[in-house]
Parts: C-alpha cells; sequence; structure tokens
C-alpha cells in the first residue's frame, strides 16, 4: 500500500469514527432529556477513547503504513464509536422515543457482538507493540488462541439474549438465544482475562531484552498503560469495594478523564519516536512527586488526627480545632524541600543507579578539580572520569600547544 493510499484509507476511519462518536453525543443529549430512560454509564469514556484513539492511529497509519499497530489503533478507536453510537441509537429508537428511528433493533445486534473485538485489539496491540512483529515465533500460539477466541466471543455474542452484557437496561437481542448468554458471558469474563495477561507478560519480556530505542518505545507505552489502570482503580474499583469520601471519588474521576487518552498519545510518540528519551525524565519525576505526595498526605492527615485526640484529651471538648490544622499545614511546608530532596536521592540510587553513580563521580572531579594545579595529574583525572562515567569505547584529549604536557591520549 503507497503511503497516499494509506493515509487516505486511515483518515478516512478516524472521520467516520468522529462522526460515529459527534452523533452519539447528540443521542446522549436526547436520551439524557427523558428522566425515566435508562442511560448508557460508559459514555464518556468512550467518547474520550473514540476522540483520542481514532485520530493518533490515523497519524500513525499514515506515516508508517507497514506497522499494524497504527491502524490496530485506528481501528479500536473506530470500534467504540460505533459500539458507543449504536448503544445510544438503540436506547432512543427503542426505550426513549419507541419507533422514531429505523433499525433499532439492528443495532441492537450489532451492540451485542462488538466487545470481543475491542478486547482483541487490546491484545493485538500487546503482542504487536512497538515493531509490529511478535517478540518471537514462540508466541504465535497466543496469536492464533487470540483470533480463535474473538471469532467464537463474537459469533456467540451475536445470538446471546442479552445486549452489550446488560449495558442497555432491558434491551435484548433480537435474534438472542437463552442458552447462549452464559457461554458468551464465560467466554468474556473468564477466557479474555488470560489473553491480556499473557500478551501484556510478553510486552514485559520484551522490554527486558529490547534495549536503546526499542526499550524508550515500550516505556512510554508501559507508562500509559499504568496511568490508565491507576486512573480506573481509583475510579471505579476502590469506591465499589471501600466507602471513600466523596472527594476521592471525584479525584479518581478526573483522573481516570485525564488518563484515558493516555495509551494512544503514548503509541504515537513511541512509534513516530518523538523525544523518546523523555519518559525517563517523566518517570522519575512521577515517583518522587507521587512519593512526596503520598507521605506529605499523610503527614497532614496525621498530624490532624493526633493533634486532635491530644486537643480532645486536655480539653474534654469535641470540636474541631483550627490549631491542628494549622500546625499540620505549616509541618508540611517545612518538610517538603528535605523530603523531596531525601526522595530524589532514594530514588536515584534504587533506579538510577548508573545516573547516581555518574553524578557522584562528576562531582568528586569537580571538587578535586578546584584544588589541583599539575596539568598532567589534572588531565588524568579528566580522562579516568570520562571513562568511569559515560564508559565510552576510545577517550581522546587535546591540549592547545604550547601546554607543558603536550597531547594525551588514552583508549
Amino acid at each position: 500500500m503507497s503511503h497516499r493510499t494509506a493515509a487516505w484509507l486511515a483518515w478516512s476511519l478516524c472521520a467516520l469514527s468522529l462522526v460515529l462518536t459527534a452523533l452519539a453525543l447528540w443521542l446522549v443529549n436526547l436520551n439524557l432529556s427523558h428522566p425515566n430512560t435508562p442511560s448508557y454509564a460508559p459514555w464518556l469514556d468512550n467518547t474520550l477513547s473514540a476522540l483520542s484513539y481514532a485520530p493518533v492511529g490515523a497519524l500513525v497509519a499514515s506515516r508508517r503504513p507497514a506497522n499494524p499497530v497504527g491502524w490496530l489503533v485506528c481501528m479500536y478507536g473506530f470500534v467504540i464509536a460505533l459500539s458507543f453510537f449504536c448503544a445510544e441509537y438503540a436506547i432512543y429508537a427503542l426505550l426513549a422515543e419507541p419507533g422514531s428511528l429505523p433499525a433499532g433493533e439492528a443495532l441492537v445486534w450489532i451492540a451485542s457482538w462488538v466487545l470481543p473485538i475491542i478486547i482483541g485489539l487490546t491484545v493485538f496491540t500487546l503482542l504487536l507493540f512497538p515493531t509490529g512483529k511478535l517478540p518471537s515465533r514462540r508466541w504465535r500460539w497466543l496469536l492464533w488462541l487470540s483470533v480463535a477466541w474473538v471469532l467464537l466471543a463474537v459469533a456467540t455474542g451475536a445470538f446471546s439474549s442479552g445486549a452489550l452484557m446488560g449495558a442497555l437496561g432491558p434491551i435484548q437481542n433480537p435474534v438472542g438465544i437463552e442458552g447462549l448468554t452464559d457461554a458468551y458471558a464465560v467466554l468474556v469474563l473468564f477466557a479474555s482475562p488470560p489473553l491480556q495477561i499473557a500478551a501484556a507478560v510478553s510486552l514485559f519480556l520484551r522490554l527486558r531484552r529490547a534495549g536503546g530505542v526499542e526499550r524508550q518505545q515500550i516505556k512510554w507505552f508501559a507508562y500509559a498503560a499504568a496511568a490508565t489502570v491507576g486512573g480506573a482503580t481509583l475510579a471505579y474499583i476502590i469506591p465499589s469495594v471501600v466507602d471513600t469520601p466523596t472527594w476521592f471519588e471525584w479525584a479518581g474521576f478526573v483522573l481516570n478523564v485525564v488518563f484515558v487518552p493516555a495509551v494512544p498519545v503514548s503509541v504515537g510518540i513511541a512509534i513516530l519516536r518523538y523525544q523518546l528519551y523523555d519518559i525517563d525524565v517523566i518517570i522519575n519525576r512521577t515517583l518522587v512527586y507521587g512519593t512526596l505526595t503520598a507521605t506529605l498526605l499523610a503527614v497532614y492527615f496525621g498530624g490532624v488526627a493526633a493533634s486532635q485526640a491530644i486537643f480532645r484529651t486536655l480539653t474534654g471538648q469535641e470540636k474541631q480545632s483550627q490549631l491542628a490544622v494549622v500546625v499540620s499545614t505549616l509541618a508540611i511546608a517545612a518538610l517538603f524541600n528535605p523530603l523531596r530532596t531525601r526522595i530524589q536521592s532514594f530514588i536515584d540510587r534504587r533506579f538510577y543507579r548508573r545516573k547516581y553513580d555518574a553524578a557522584k563521580t562528576l562531582e568528586t572531579f569537580s571538587a578535586r578539580l578546584r584544588d589541583e594545579t599539575d596539568l598532567g595529574t589534572l588531565s588524568e583525572e579528566l580522562i579516568g572520569a570520562v571513562k568511569e562515567t559515560m564508559q565510552p569505547e576510545y577517550v581522546s584529549l587535546w591540549l592547545r600547544p604550547g601546554t607543558r604536557s603536550g597531547d594525551q591520549r588514552e583508549r
């Protein structure tokens, strides 16, 4: 496929995805105007996914048409938009305004079998990222097993009685067979997670063996995937298990919304190789400030709780003391810089040992440079510092003619 044909096809698929998303949002507005109509819960996540995956996938596919990852990402955005549109169309045509739009049951049928395709595209992306090829021939079994699973799950979902795993409320699949519903649920809920975990393991093993550019590409993807999973955990999983305060739920919701486009953006950066090595700085800062934030929050709430307990013991009053809040705030302000420095040093020693050792070597050399006066000794120390920090195959030091030591070279 020529670059021109690839670009036309990719951007056409992206445009179709955006049109379907726009129509789905219009239907969302219409459905919300009917209070008694069940709503399609993940409409915001689907909107953000379609608006991020489709354009990034189109950009990658048009620039790197030989790499299937761009096409998979673009197709993922399209299938998400299609599922979103079909769900909202079915709700409006069959529940909000029955009979107002044609082919409502046909779109229910489509919505019944698109979920396995979404899961399959996720597995294929994990297996083929970033080169577009399997990590090795030993992973072909997983590829073909995933293809077989998608075909079986699509066929089962097309004739299961439920529509989109019950996400459409009372709407049922018009051609559904009652006995296939449980089989479809088993395929989606129990058979698909092992496939996704195995694909994630293949990416992890690829990271361990990779070096140079490929390693940085996988780092971008892994960082974005971790951020996405973390946001979803804070937004949905923890509130469903633990009774959390309202501010925690809102914080999780905001983080989830922010991190939804993280994976497609990371794919675009990785495959197009745009500022790949910035990921090391991003990971470092995330570790430092994430740990710092958690520590300061623990200090704040622990300080407030301890101060309140002391206040109640001394005064016997249950009234909240503003003094506890003020003291905890001042403690956080005083601890911020010392804690940040210590956490930064610990993370550099633990996760960036070579960089930490190089910085210490250069710091020691700079200290000796201020006191050294012999040019020959200084040259030897400079060459030694360069070899220790950068570990090049060859080091050459040129001194301007007229110096006492002349030229010095060391291999």
